[in-house]
């Protein structure tokens, strides 16, 4: 028989999520698990994705692992739980199995990216964590006609990691119990029925409302917990503002553990929108490069719209708007030249 290939190499993309029913705590910190389910909208990877490629041999004596072309620690717990429950990436091996548990294992939203479309994190209940799994609730195509405009206002860490964060809301806030005990459960069977009736108004106004009490908690935490500024409330404002001149719910925002605002609306809305954040925060040095992602068209604003909703400009405060739409899953790289890694297994750029 002709010998076993020394090297087997497989390279992965894979999308980002955005938590409409948002995830905050966890009942067990080594096995990742929940103090609440969450749902959210998985992002396209032709705007925003990120790329891995594992190999493995015979012929390597130790693990090691390049972040953005620099080597980072392989001995952080996390990325040692994910390498016990394979041996690197599930595909690489044939592995069988649940593979949005692994993903769990390493970060707890990163398991909802294992699915395209609205994706549910069920909280679970065994003490093992093998329920607590990701489950689509619909696919990418299911709403057709959704937007998703992410407004980068900062690229900065933020002061406060989220599983600290987490630690120290679990340990000092009422609300947040409240929230996963008695909010939680029946918001979810909402946002899912939204969902699959594509409402809008009920999408966009629970995932406000969610977004707040998210916030509301790291403010309950002792000592609190700010990840939103000024700028993050001058988008809210602008929203609620936007929403009030047409009479209905046209944009929803979100904020994650940071700053930066994620706008959900539909597609007959994003010209207007994307012209009335414009006007708003005017681009101080990269004006045709301040809308990316999806194709936006040009949009002429009504005085009285202008009148009600624009109040005065902040220029450069918004860095820029990628417009993107709902995506699919993890998608395998079947071009050989696009691995990241060599024959040697070396980061391309250092064999």
């Amino acid at each position: 028989m002709a010998e076993e290939r020394a090297l087997a190499m497989v390279t992965c993309t894979a999308p980002v999520n955005i938590a409409v029913i948002k995830y905050w705590g966890k009942r067990d910190n080594d096995l990742i698990l929940p103090i609440n389910s969450s749902l959210s909208v998985t992002l396209h990877q032709d705007q925003l994705k990120t790329t891995t490629t594992a190999a493995a041999s015979r012929d390597f004596t130790e693990d090691r692992l390049w972040l953005n072309g620099e080597e980072a620690d392989v001995g952080h717990p996390r990325l040692q739980a994910c390498l016990r429950e394979v041996s690197a990436l599930a595909r690489l091996y044939g592995v069988e199995g649940e593979l949005s548990e692994v993903a769990r294992r390493g970060s707890g939203s990163a398991c909802r990216s294992m699915l395209g479309g609205f994706v549910q994190w069920q909280r679970g209940e065994r003490p093992d964590g093998r329920d607590s799994l990701a489950h689509q609730v619909a696919p990418e195509t299911h709403w057709p006609e959704l937007r998703v405009l992410v407004l980068v206002v900062s690229g900065e860490k933020k002061q406060v990691g989220s599983t600290a964060g987490m630690q120290t809301s679990v340990d000092t806030s009422p609300l947040l119990k409240h929230r996963a005990e008695a909010v939680v459960p029946e918001r979810l069977a909402l946002m899912m029925r939204h969902i699959r009736e594509r409402d809008f108004e009920g999408f966009g106004q629970l995932a406000m409302r969610d977004s707040n009490q998210f916030h509301a908690t790291c403010l309950d935490t002792f000592p609190p917990i700010f990840y939103l500024n000024d700028l993050s409330r001058h988008i809210i404002a602008l929203a609620h503002r936007f929403n009030a001149h047409h009479g209905r719910t046209k944009v929803a925002y979100t904020f994650d553990a940071g700053p930066n605002a994620v706008i959900f609306t539909l597609a007959d809305t994003v010209a207007e929108f994307v012209e009335v954040v414009r006007r708003s925060f005017p681009p101080a040095t990269n004006g045709d490069q301040f809308v990316r992602g999806l194709p936006v068209g040009a949009a002429s604003l009504p005085e009285e719209l202008l009148a009600a909703v624009v109040t005065e400009p902040v220029p450069g405060a918004v860095r820029y708007i990628l417009h993107t739409k709902p995506g699919p899953g993890p998608q395998p790289v079947e071009d050989p030249s696009q691995h990241l890694l060599g024959a040697d297994g070396l980061p391309r750029r250092c064999a």
